[in-house]
């Protein structure tokens, strides 16, 4: 367990993120090699992975509702110094984990088939798309026990030992992805099925490690037996904090389907380019976002704690340094995109799009992080409405606009990279006025 209560906050938020940023980078590297393989397999392929990708999002909205409902509570139990409310967190967190696993894969596998019919551009692409979920959905039904247990450590202020598994899943997934996507050494290709079956290999190694630090190593909290059956009021407890974040993460894939369904009239290579250049967009962002999720378990201590002026200080200094992280992310994107994209694809269609894809949508860089922060600011504080709030607002501004746009004459695809940076740019007024507010409600409170 690491002590944030007190100590300087920037160099806490350096610690933090600094693994947190490595295991991110890696994680990055993985996802380009991964892209790189199934872009040899040609546009439909990539614009199929790409669109059942958006299913993580789903999956991601449960995890979020159980990393969340977890990391905060145990953060404020560690402030507190409750030992006790700690291992019960997390204990009612690895049962949840495995009743989400099941409900991942048997939703999973009843509704992958109608989703890839609604999004897919033609028939290659849907079933491209669906070969790559039937695959991965293992992979997706095993992230709730690395959640479970990661929200752990960064709830206790330790992040290294998640780092070192993420290290070895991701080298792990480096080495499979040429060898079941493209075949090398076995001579027996596996295409896009092969990257959904890598992923599910690697992350299942990585929650066999996982299991191995907590049995050995780890002592604040720990698998308790008699802490294993379900409890209500724990859930409740959690469900207050997770669920907000969650539904953020359901509306992220409602977003994002939208923008496949309003794009599919222009065939795969724009849906190709968007997902190279999203994909791209998110694996650059990842380093700015360790700093904002850094935040959360800053923040979650020090409000345990009942220290308002740190949780005020973590805020600031978290938004400036993923501020500046941002901006040179921006600055990097508005002067040679084309470089961040040319390894995936040759093709002159879809390098187009992506690179007009990420030149645009660049100006919302610095928004979007200081949304992440906000977002880790509202889970230290035990609110995350606000965030929900904030992220259904940003639904409904861009995806009742984007369908009206697409019945139009001359609608292009830059219509809807444009409206994104717009609509994302408002929500990040907005969120800051909601994290302003919820600052002021605690001190007065705290004053009173």
């Amino acid at each position: 367990m690491r002590d944030l209560t007190t100590g300087s906050i920037p160099r806490h938020l350096v610690r933090l993120a600094l693994p947190m940023a490595l295991g991110m980078i890696f994680q990055t590297l993985y996802y380009l090699v991964d892209l790189w393989f199934v872009t040899r397999l040609g546009d439909a392929a990539v614009a199929g992975v790409s669109a059942a990708g958006n299913v993580q999002f789903i999956v991601m909205a449960l995890t979020q509702v159980l990393g969340v409902g977890t990391m905060p509570l145990i953060a404020n139990a560690v402030g507190r110094k409750d030992q006790h409310d700690a291992n019960l967190v997390f204990n009612q967190s690895v049962v949840w984990a495995f009743v989400c696993a099941l409900i991942t894969l048997v939703g999973g596998f009843a509704l992958a088939g109608p989703y890839m019919q609604a999004v897919g551009a033609d028939e290659a692409t849907r079933a491209a798309g669906l070969s790559y979920l039937r695959w991965y959905l293992p992979g997706l039904g095993l992230q709730f026990a690395l959640v479970s247990m990661g929200a752990a450590l960064r709830g206790t202020g330790i992040v290294k030992p998640t780092m070192f598994v993420q290290i070895v899943t991701v080298v792990m997934n480096i080495i499979l992805a040429p060898v079941l996507i493209a075949g090398w050494g076995t001579g027996r290709p596996l295409g896009v099925a092969g990257a959904g079956l890598a992923s599910s290999v690697a992350i299942a190694v990585a929650v066999l490690l996982m299991v191995v630090y907590f049995v050995r190593l780890e002592h604040y909290v720990g698998f308790r037996r008699e802490l294993l059956t379900a409890r209500r009021d724990v859930l409740m407890r959690m469900l207050r904090i997770g669920v907000p974040p969650g539904a953020e993460f359901a509306l992220m894939f409602l977003f994002t389907a939208v923008i496949y369904y309003v794009i599919r009239d222009f065939g795969s290579a724009a849906q190709a380019g968007y997902g190279i250049g999203s994909r791209v967009m998110q694996s650059i962002f990842l380093p700015a976002m360790a700093v904002a999720f850094s935040a959360a378990p800053l923040a979650g201590q020090n409000m345990g704690a009942g220290n308002m002026a740190r949780v005020r200080d973590t805020f600031r200094w978290a938004a400036i340094m993923g501020s500046l992280l941002m901006a040179l992310l921006t600055l990097l994107c508005q002067i040679r995109p084309e470089l961040l994209v040319r390894g995936f694809t040759s093709e002159a269609a879809v390098l187009v799009v992506a690179t007009d894809f990420l030149r645009t949508i660049s100006w919302n860089f610095v928004a979007s992080g200081l949304i992440f922060t906000c977002s880790g600011l509202f889970q230290a504080l035990g609110n995350t409405v606000p965030s929900l709030i904030s992220s259904t607002s940003r639904l409904i501004t861009f995806a009742v606009p984007a369908l009206l746009l697409a019945q139009r004459p001359g609608f292009r695809l830059r219509h809807v990279w444009v409206l994104s940076v717009v609509t994302m740019t408002v929500q990040a007024g907005f969120t800051l006025w909601l994290l302003n507010g919820e600052m002021r409600r605690r001190n007065r409170v705290a004053v009173g």
